[in-house]
């Protein structure tokens, strides 16, 4: 099974902002405020985190169980 890839590009539905950021590891980020405009990103529904809704790549758990198969 291959290492989680640790960071992601964010991008804001609202004004199309992006930027590079490190995910966590250990838990999942539910907000995120855009440096651009300002406004709190939440997960969409049925998305655990910011990072799996607006990223370029999802949260590591969700990588590791895609990797595992589940």
């Amino acid at each position: 099974m291959n290492a989680a890839i640790l960071e992601s590009v964010l991008t804001c539905p609202h004004c199309g902002f992006a930027k590079l950021e490190s995910m966590p590891t250990d838990a999942c980020q539910f907000f995120y405020e855009c440096q651009q405009c300002k406004a709190v990103l939440r997960p969409l529904a049925g998305d655990c985190c910011v990072y799996c809704s607006y990223g370029s790549v999802p949260c590591p758990p969700v990588q590791l169980q895609r990797a595992a198969g589940a």
